[in-house]
């Protein structure tokens, strides 16, 4: 079997052309070459990143003439065509994977920023996608390396090491704590992949950056958890199930195992919805418990803030045209150098963001500037045609759950008070600058560098 397979899709669903292994397939799937794509997984998958306009990688697994198969597909799209390529073809015998393999993909799925990777059975880098990173090839751990050279592997508060036990199981992992060459935490999850006699041939893996904080000792007149280890322990406990939630739910209501009534896939969306709202909220009440710490300090560097300016952007920018708003981003020729932490500062940049896209109205536009003031500040300004704040509560928006009376879905009316707060810890401020009708300005200031 070649490594890589090739498909060419029309915009109008047909299937232009495929490798012999794709073109069998889509036999046994009722169609032909020439025709409409059969394979439901392949087609939403299609359909998704034309409609996006951008380059989609999911893992796809197929029923096929004489056994499932697995895949790593890649839809990019083209003009009026989308190009498909598979960087993976494994083929297994139909309901031989162990117990636990229904949901591995749904673990996998679960949402979150992150970069996906493959291992063998040697614990070897075998497949990094570099897209998925948004990092130079020069940060990303190079194929044949070993996991161990990248990843330094921590236990759980139990003592355990989910990934090891994952292995000599067979079976998929996640919660995985780790740290990366450059000190971030990180959380490792995994699926398992099996050669068609059922071997373990590695694993394909995400990694997703989380927020850490030290947990203080208990004292004797705080006997049972303390207040940071009970936060700890109930967001490990929210965070898988609502994963799986998620994935599950976007997996119908995107169809992708076949036609359902549209009133079902409606249902489907809306629990998809409610998921990520509570796992929004799980990340914003993450990030209180840190930040509200005595001892909560920042790591102060050299920050391009065009280039955040952009990299943020880039992570809302399909939630943005869903709502058919344009980001307006700096040039990639613009740079601003100020003084901060990489990842807070990002993190700031991607709620002001946002919340301009949530409270912008479909069709419009979201600006985003950089400048440098005469006091030695330097500035991005984020700035939407919304409704506009009144002054009076240009203050009261940073407190904490204040969401001026909204009760739409979405948010948690704590993404300005960290957002402030984490600011504040790198020397630096965010203002608004609104009326009523007038649209938002918000402006996040930094140390010039």
């Amino acid at each position: 079997m070649q490594d890589v397979l090739r498909a060419t899709v029309h915009a109008d669903g047909r299937l232009l052309s495929a490798d012999p292994p794709l073109a069998t397939l889509q036999r046994h799937a009722g169609g032909s070459v020439d025709g409409p794509l059969a394979v439901p997984q392949l087609a939403a998958l299609a359909r998704l990143a034309l409609r996006l306009n951008i380059p989609l990688s999911r893992p796809v697994i197929a029923a096929g003439p004489s056994s499932d198969i697995d895949m790593w597909v890649r839809a990019q799209p083209r003009g009026e065509q989308i190009d498909l390529t598979i960087i993976e073809w494994r083929e297994r015998p139909a309901q031989t994977a162990v117990p636990e393999d229904k949901g591995r993909s749904a673990d996998l799925l679960a949402s979150g920023d992150g970069w996906w990777w493959q291992i063998d059975a040697q614990l070897r880098f075998v497949v990094v996608d570099a897209d998925d990173a948004g990092s130079d090839d020069a940060m990303l751990p190079k194929v044949g390396s070993r996991l161990a050279g990248w990843f330094r592997i921590a236990a759980d508060t139990d003592g355990d090491l989910p990934i090891l036990r994952a292995f000599a199981e067979r079976r998929p992992f996640n919660g995985q704590r780790a740290t990366g060459p450059d000190e971030t935490p990180c959380l490792l999850s995994g699926m398992p992949m099996f050669d068609a006699h059922g071997r373990l041939t590695g694993y394909r893996c995400r990694t997703q950056p989380v927020v850490q904080y030290k947990t203080p000792d208990r004292t004797d007149d705080a006997p049972g958890l303390s207040l940071p280890m009970f936060g700890r322990r109930l967001d490990r406990a929210l965070r898988q199930p609502l994963g799986r939630i998620i994935a599950n739910a976007e997996t119908i209501s995107s169809q992708r195992e076949g036609p359902l009534r549209p009133d079902y896939a409606g249902y489907a969306a809306d629990i998809a919805s409610a998921g990520r709202h509570l796992m929004a909220l799980v990340d914003d009440l993450a990030d209180l418990q840190a930040i509200d710490r005595p001892d909560f300090t920042v790591t102060i560097e050299d920050v391009d803030l065009a280039d955040l300016a952009r990299r943020a952007a880039g992570l809302l920018g399909v939630k943005a045209a869903d709502r058919r708003i344009r980001l307006d981003a700096p040039d990639e020729h613009e740079h601003l150098m100020a003084r901060g932490e990489f990842r807070r500062v990002l993190q700031v940049l991607v709620n002001l963001i946002g919340n301009a896209v949530r409270y912008g109205p479909e069709g419009s536009m979201v600006w985003i500037r950089v400048d440098q003031s005469d006091d030695g500040r330097a500035n991005v300004t984020v700035a939407d045609q919304g409704n506009g704040i009144a002054p009076e509560d240009h203050e009261r928006i940073f407190d904490k759950f204040e969401r001026l009376g909204r009760d739409e879905a979405g948010g948690s009316g704590l993404g300005l008070y960290i957002s402030r707060r984490l600011a504040r810890a790198m020397d630096g401020d965010i203002r608004v600058d609104s009326a009523p009708g007038q649209g938002a300005r918000f402006v996040l200031t930094l140390p010039a560098a």
